[in-house]
Formats: C-alpha cells, structure tokens, sequence
C-alpha cells in the first residue's frame, strides 16, 4: 500500500477503504473482513480494526450482528443533501470569519490558501486535498464558534473522500483555489454576506458535479478491475 507522510497507519487505511467504498470497489452491502483486508494491505490487524472503527464512526461502515463491518449505502440523493448542508454550514462559518476573524486567524487562513498553491503547480490532487482541508479547517476556526466548527468538522471529514476524488477532475483544482482566494478575499473585506455566498457556491458546485461523477466512477471502477476478496461477498 502507498505510504502517505503525517498519517498514521490506520488513518492511511481508512481514507484508502473510504476511497474504494466511494467508487464502488467495494460495494454496498459488502463485507469488509478484517483478515482479508490485512492481507489485502499487507498490515496486521490492528490497524485494519482501527481503521474500520474510524470509518464506522464516519457512516462509510455499518456493524451487523454475525456478519461484522459491512460497506454501508449512500445513495446519490443523500449525497446531494449533505453537500447542501455543508455548504450552508460553511456560509455561517465565512460570515462569523469575516467579522470576527483576528489578524492571527487571517493570517493562519491566507497561509492555507497560500500552501495549495505548490500541489496545484505539480498537478497532484491528494496533496492539494491535504492542503485544502487544512484551509476549510482554517476557516471554520475563524468563526470563533465552536459548536458550529465542531458540526462542520464532522461533516467535513464525512465527506472527505468525496471532495478529495471530486479533485481529480481536470482543471478542478485550479478553479477551487481561485474560489479559495475570493473567500480569503471577502474575510479580509469583512464583508460576511459576499464570504457566505463564495462558500456556498464553492462547495455546492462540488455536491452537484460530484454526484454524477460517483455514479461513473462507481460504474467503472466496478467493471474495470476483478472486486477484492472482501468485496465479493453478496450481501445475506
């Protein structure tokens, strides 16, 4: 498995698992079995076991009596709804920025932005996502609201895999860190109403293109290579 710098090994895992879910390689209702995973990866169990908690607390896995961690289903609607949610999430976090930002918070949100800039020159989307989440982070921090960042933050993270596949759209990264810099923008203006609209927009387009690009690469992906052990099993 391909080894990503800063994450724990049981975070590696879930985001690959999570990756696999959302393109269909393994498909809803399949069983995901912790020994066929660990030999799958070449890991010991542990982490795998980790790593399928972490995505059961995210709603990517469900626990079923005598079957164990099975994939869970998303269907496109429900995808549709949590990106209109975050997206309104995300407007209420850009509007209390914008006016209650500190210069340190504008400082930590201009940085972010600045630190997607290398990854979006190589052409490497897993590091723009890295980089990207760390500017959403940013942003939600600066709303000195804790309960509304804490909501944020966990739908973010619930839709993680979704945003960091939806990145590997031609062109899309460049378009998302010039969205990027229009909220940098309005937060430094202090203008909450034009900062709420840019991430509302930001983060709609992705749910309403993304939608569509789930169904085709959950279709290819399906097709074009033979599903993994785990992934075989029909759901009982």
């Amino acid at each position: 498995m391909r080894s990503i710098v800063g994450l724990k090994l049981s975070e590696q895992l879930r985001e690959q698992i999570e990756e696999r879910i959302v393109v269909g390689e393994y498909a809803p209702g399949a069983r995901l079995d912790e020994i066929e995973l660990a030999r799958e990866f070449g890991v010991s169990r542990t982490p795998i076991r980790e790593a399928l908690i972490q995505l059961a607390s995210a709603g990517f896995v469900e626990t079923r009596p005598r079957r164990g961690a099975v994939v869970a289903t998303t269907p496109p609607e429900r995808l549709r709804e949590m990106f209109d949610v975050m997206a309104e999430l995300e407007a209420v976090c850009a509007r209390l920025a914008a006016a209650r930002a500190t210069p340190e918070d504008q400082r930590v949100l201009v940085a972010a932005h600045q630190a997607c800039e290398p990854a979006v020159r190589a052409d490497d989307p897993d590091a723009f996502y890295r980089m990207n989440e760390a500017f959403h982070l940013a942003l939600y921090a600066s709303s000195h609201n804790g309960f509304l960042a804490e909501q944020a933050t966990v739908l973010h993270r619930r839709l993680r895999p979704y945003r960091r596949l939806q990145l590997r759209v031609p062109g899309r990264m460049k378009v998302s860190s010039a969205e990027h810099a229009d909220v940098v923008d309005a937060v430094l203006r202090r203008d909450g109403e034009l900062a709420a609209a840019r991430v509302r927009a930001h983060v709609q387009v992705q749910g309403d293109r993304f939608a569509d690009l789930v169904k085709r690469l959950g279709a290819s992906g399906a097709a074009a290579a033979p599903a993994p052990d785990a992934a075989r099993r029909a759901p009982t």
